[in-house]
């Protein structure tokens, strides 16, 4: 029986029964990576071309596809494909290279990071290739960049991802790592069954990346343990037989058989199993959400950096009244444009809150907007004209935006959405030009007296702090709702008191006077007085304040909609939204409805008669003063000066994005760079020191030490104790260098010599070894001269290996100890 560990039927060490040859001697004695390659590292190398390499492929493989159809959800089509099936067929590509050519890890990684970038653009980010396939600029920082900031986008942004191209990245680079490690792992380590690690591994990772809904998760997860427990069953038995020597072609034949009737066995039985368990899962476990990043993980995106647009109210009624603001190709009967829904109120403001619960969260979203909803969308174009700022107009609950216009790429990079709010963001602004298409589902609201008799339903919105409410205004909502219980009938108790003596005036032209603003003192202001004077910002937040006094969870909501005598409104038609248009109303949430619109301005429109005007007597002349010289103006003498500052201020270079992109180009080249720089720093910093020690004789011992750690980094083998003679017949034997023998007993003669060696000996052996050296390096290929610079062999060597570092360390230990004591 033979002594050969096999796998694959191949041999991967061992050196078959008989005596040892001597050191330097035997025919087939060969070690190392040059010409007399070991069958270790013969067979090693040949793993990846055995039969049993292409039944790992197809293991790999259909796990692998298992994995990738969780990003069907979230992607909302079948576009994630191609970055996932691209990057594990490019993974396990480069891991098979690697296992074939038998590669470091510092090499296999810098291929990685060569086929991330040369295949990246084409699989992940076509759009920024020449011709779909051939990288650009473009490609290669959309591509570093979203290696650092892709994931955070991807579960910040709201699904489905087809919507933006960029992240793309992210399933692609997930795909890539988790089958080059595995494949890294099924090739070349001991038990390729630990590839099932990063599958794993990869299979938890799509789900945190995910969506609530999931793909298949029970034929994902039969998928995987069947071929995992096929595939190890298969590895065992390779393992099993490879160990037993075959003499006879029956015996091979029955073995074979005996084989594959254990598989045929294994694979009904397991399959058996794994079916019942799908069958029955779903009846014995209840169903329960999974746990995915974008549930948990809280977007960066900060509302309040934008001011609210109710402080602007009064400028659209009165500055930009006869404006034209923007046009919407529809607007349903009974619709209303909203443009910002606003929860938190602070004594001074209504804004917007967008920290969770019922106030929402804005994510980042695209055309496309994932609903529960069956209902078709309709779609509606919006052009705007004289508005400007970063509410987005927009109507209903939005199913997708569609940017067009001349600033669409930025738009389109900076729209965030509230569904709880339904409320639109984009961070690049509006303004003159601008056109965009949503798609949204109206709900149809229902009548008053339908909502009087539905129940009201709790929210979790933020509370105002007893000293920012106006002082007056809780005592108001008591007194208007008595004794009243009932949420529906005491909200509609307090809009009917509120509108019963309320004057309607924005502080126009014959209208009542009017103070704008809706701070604790305006609306206490308001509640207090025995004919409320005010519009709709007034109206509005003192009925949202009051509801929440009585228990009822309101809000204050932003839009425009058509007045009942507004004449240049007609169903179907293109609107054009003025400045006079703008309205504030409160929703409040009905069981079956949603948040539905409430109004609370009161529908009486007072008109002020201008006052007489009187004669005035004209009063004479007076004459004035001459005035006086004027000074010079230093401020416009410092006017240059002031404008050279300005344009050296505002330098348009964004210095911050190009620290970013040398972040996300360093970090990896630094990671890559790093330990090559390290390792060739280390070796060049030993070889000094050998060739200048202090004295002579060490020198000629570090000469021969120089060769003995060039030959092992090329992979011969020299072993630890052996004599100068000893090795250098082990590396004539291994390289066919006859002259290392030379080398040796001349190292031997000056170091073990009577006499003190020569500065001009030192100089002539060190040319000697660099000769050597030299011979050695000619007859290797780029890859091979590449990897014995990296290789770490000889420094693991001088370290006496794992048993020479255990007992360093154990050496420590107990130094330490006995220090401490």
């Amino acid at each position: 029986m033979s002594d050969e560990n096999t796998r694959g039927n191949l041999p991967v060490g061992g050196s078959g029964q008989g005596s040892q040859p001597p050191y330097g001697t035997g025919p087939g004695y060969r070690t190392g990576t040059g010409r007399g390659t070991t069958r270790r590292k013969e067979a090693e190398r040949q793993r990846a071309l055995t039969t049993f390499a292409l039944v790992d492929v197809a293991a790999l493989v259909v796990m692998l596809g298992a994995v990738a159809v969780g990003f069907g959800p979230v992607w909302g089509s079948l576009g994630y494909l191609l970055p996932t099936v691209g990057g594990a067929v490019v993974g396990l590509g480069v891991a098979w290279v690697g296992a074939w050519r038998r590669f470091p890890a510092v090499v296999v990684t810098a291929l990685a990071v060569l086929a991330y970038i040369l295949f990246g653009g084409a699989l992940a980010l076509p759009h920024t290739t020449i011709a779909g396939v051939v990288p650009t600029l473009d490609t290669l920082r959309e591509l570093l960049l979203g290696a650092v900031q892709g994931w955070k986008q991807f579960i910040t942004t709201e699904a489905p991802m087809r919507s933006f191209p960029d992240l793309g990245v992210v399933p692609f680079l997930l795909m890539f790592v988790v089958a080059l490690i595995a494949g890294t792992i099924s090739w070349r380590a001991k038990h390729a069954v630990w590839a099932l690690v990063p599958v794993i591994v990869g299979l938890v990772g799509v789900i945190l990346l995910g969506t609530l809904d999931a793909a298949l998760p029970i034929v994902q997860g039969l998928v995987i343990s069947i071929v995992a427990l096929l595939w190890g069953a298969v590895r065992v038995m390779e393992a099993r037989v490879g160990t037993h020597s075959i003499s006879t072609e029956a015996s091979r034949e029955a073995t074979r058989r005996l084989r594959w009737y254990r598989v045929r066995t294994g694979a009904t039985i397991l399959t058996a199993a794994a079916l019942a368990a799908g069958f029955t899962a779903p009846i014995l476990m209840p169903d329960q959400d999974r746990m995915v990043l974008r549930e948990t993980v809280v977007p960066p995106f900060d509302v309040h950096q934008f001011k609210s647009p109710l402080v602007a109210f009064r400028h659209y009624v009165k500055d930009a009244r006869e404006e034209e603001l923007f046009t919407v190709s529809d607007l349903p009967e009974g619709g209303r444009v909203r443009l910002a829904t606003l929860d938190r109120y602070d004594g001074v403001v209504f804004d917007a809150d967008g920290n969770g619960g019922d106030t929402g969260v804005y994510t980042r979203v695209g055309e496309e907007i994932a609903t529960s909803s069956d209902d078709t969308p309709t779609a509606i174009d919006v052009t705007i004209e004289g508005y400007s700022g970063v509410w987005v107009p927009e109507i209903g609950n939005l199913t997708g935006v569609r940017w067009s216009g001349a600033n669409a790429q930025a738009q389109t990079d900076g729209t965030y959405y509230n569904s709880t709010t339904s409320t639109a963001i984009t961070t690049a602004g509006l303004n003159r030009g601008d056109t965009y298409t949503f798609n949204t589902l109206v709900p149809e609201a229902p009548d008053e007296d339908t909502l009087k008799k539905t129940r009201i339903l709790p929210a979790d919105l933020p509370e105002t702090d007893a000293a920012a409410m106006p002082p007056g205004l809780p005592a108001k909502a008591m007194q208007f709702t008595g004794d009243e219980t009932d949420p529906a009938t005491k909200l509609f108790q307090i809009r009917d008191s509120l509108q019963a003596n309320g004057v309607l005036s924005s502080g126009l032209e014959n209208q009542a006077p009017s103070r704008p603003g809706h701070s604790a003192e305006r609306i206490d202001t308001l509640v207090q007085q025995e004919d409320p004077i005010g519009d709709d910002e007034q109206f509005a937040v003192a009925l949202a304040l009051m509801a929440r006094q009585a228990g009822i969870p309101a809000r204050v909501v932003m839009g425009f909609y058509p007045d009942k005598d507004n004449t240049t409104y007609k169903e179907g038609e293109p609107w054009t939204v003025l400045g006079s248009d703008v309205h504030a109303w409160i929703e409040v949430p009905f069981q079956g409805y949603g948040w539905v619109a409430v109004d609370a301005i009161p529908e009486k429109k007072p008109q002020v008669q201008p006052e007489p005007k009187t004669e005035e007597v004209p009063k004479p002349p007076v004459l004035q003063d001459p005035e006086p010289p004027e000074e010079p103006d230093k401020a416009k003498a410092g006017s240059v000066e002031d404008d050279e500052k300005d344009e050296t201020e505002n330098d348009p270079f964004d210095w911050g994005l190009l620290g970013l992109i040398l972040l996300a180009v360093g970090i990896p080249l630094l990671v890559i760079a790093g330990p090559i720089i390290a390792i060739l720093a280390y070796k060049a910093r030993r070889r000094a020191a050998r060739r200048s020690a202090e004295q002579l004789a060490d020198r000629v011992s570090g000469g021969w030490h120089e060769v003995v750690d060039v030959v092992t980094d090329l992979g011969t083998s020299v072993p630890s104790g052996a004599t100068r003679r000893e090795s250098a017949g082990v590396i004539a034997g291994a390289h066919g260098v006859p002259s290392t023998l030379t080398l040796a007993h001349r190292a031997d003669a000056t170091v073990f010599g009577r006499g003190e060696p020569t500065p001009a000996d030192v100089e002539s052996f060190w040319t000697e070894v660099d000769e050597l050296v030299g011979g050695l390096r000619s007859n290797l290929s780029t890859r091979q001269k590449v990897g014995a610079a990296l290789s770490l062999r000889s420094v693991w060597a001088r370290l006496g290996g794992r048993r020479g570092v255990l007992a360093a360390l154990g050496e420590l230990g107990s130094r330490r100890t006995k220090e401490s004591r």
